[in-house]
């Protein structure tokens, strides 16, 4: 892949051209010059080699290919469109400088790969104006490699990543169902209890990480259906709060609701429920034995703020950088063992956007951490109406 022309990488200028004031005048021209990408906040430079012959360029574009070349067509052992059907295959752009313009000579420089023309004589500021608009060509196209390169990558890692984490679990079912499957544990039906049971935990989290996978595409795609209409936060977090209940329970953690009578958002349902559960679930999830988990709901002008604090195991300052990434989960000593797809808190953050919210997030390694979300109403959605025949 060849490289961003970022400021700290100047483009390379080849003038080629057999007057040596031509040659001079244009390197003049192009020192100290910068063309702005104010798009990009980025700026590019330039350096500049010459070559007075077509021989002396060819060998130059063998031992380097040039972004930029600055071809004269009339040259004293060769033309210029005879320079381009000898040099090497790159990746540079070619400007034909030219005192001979025609039809013909366009239409073969075209052909052989010409970016633009320039026709002797020009000014400084004719140079300056081709050669930035080669030089923002180049940094586009660039750009857009690197870009899909990166997707390339990106896409190889998701793959790799889900690959890896729909092994493990189908690797056990499929041990398991064998061993059903010969009676390897003798034929009482009592022996294989654990097996199934063992089986449906490792479905179950297999089908929770596709749901989570579908979630994901949904939101970035932006082709998730919504149903904004007025939520009961109040009654759809008791609602996750009984969802957790059996996890709390089993770990002994107290789960408290603080929140008025009724609060009300303009939501989809199941975003105010997935936002909900996600949070108490973690909060939970990742307590100590016998901590305290508390949701927070209030509403401050037009906007409604959730907090969910725990007293459990805590994030270092190096997890909480890396927390809303996806698959990212965290390995240590209390978290070793504890199941997820790694996308609920990824997918959390994409929920929250789209009602204008923010997620704050405060942890200390060994005593908790607190969530604080913001969110506003989101616009309500008129019914579609019935078609009529």
């Amino acid at each position: 892949m060849p490289p961003d022309p970022l400021p700290d990488h100047a483009l390379d200028v080849l003038i080629v051209d057999d007057e040596a004031g031509m040659r001079a005048g244009a390197g003049r021209s192009l020192e100290g010059f910068s063309v702005p990408l104010p798009d990009f906040n980025e700026t590019v430079t330039f350096t500049v080699r010459t070559a007075a012959t077509g021989e002396e360029a060819l060998a130059q574009l063998r031992a380097k290919s040039p972004d930029i070349l600055l071809l004269d067509y009339k040259l004293p052992d060769m033309t210029g469109i005879d320079v381009l059907a000898a040099c090497p295959a790159g990746e540079f752009l070619t400007i034909m400088i030219t005192a001979f313009a025609s039809l013909e000579v366009a239409v073969t420089a075209t052909k052989r790969g010409a970016f633009d023309f320039l026709a002797k004589p020009f000014t400084p500021e004719e140079l300056r104006a081709t050669i930035s608009k080669a030089a923002r060509s180049i940094y586009l196209h660039r750009k857009a490699s690197r870009l899909e390169e990166e997707k390339r990558q990106v896409r190889f890692e998701f793959i790799s990543v889900l690959a890896h984490e729909l092994k493990s679990p189908l690797a056990a079912v499929e041990g398991y169902m064998h061993l059903m499957k010969e009676r390897l544990k003798g034929p009482e039906i009592a022996a294989y209890d654990s097996m199934v049971d063992r089986s449906v935990v490792r479905i179950t989290g297999m089908r929770k990480l596709v749901m989570d996978l579908l979630d994901l595409t949904r939101l970035e795609s932006g082709k998730k259906r919504r149903a904004i209409e007025p939520v009961d936060l109040v009654k759809a977090a008791g609602l996750a709060l009984e969802n957790v209940a059996a996890l709390a329970e089993a770990k002994q953690v107290k789960v408290e609701l603080k929140a008025p009578p009724s609060l009300t958002l303009n939501a989809d349902p199941g975003e105010a429920d997935m936002i909900l559960s996600n949070l108490l679930t973690n909060a939970v999830k990742y307590n100590k034995q016998g901590g305290k988990a508390t949701l927070e709901l209030s509403r401050d002008g037009d906007a409604v703020t959730v907090r969910c604090t725990d007293t459990g195991i805590g994030m270092t300052e190096e997890e909480l950088a890396r927390l809303f990434g996806e698959f990212v989960r965290m390995k240590n000593e209390h978290t070793r063992n504890i199941d997820g797809s790694g996308l609920g808190l990824s997918i959390l953050r994409k929920v929250v956007k789209l009602y204008g919210g923010e997620i704050k997030v405060r942890s200390k390694y060994g005593e908790g951490t607190s969530f604080e979300l913001m969110l506003k109403d989101a616009p309500v959605q008129a019914p579609v109406a019935a078609a009529t025949v």
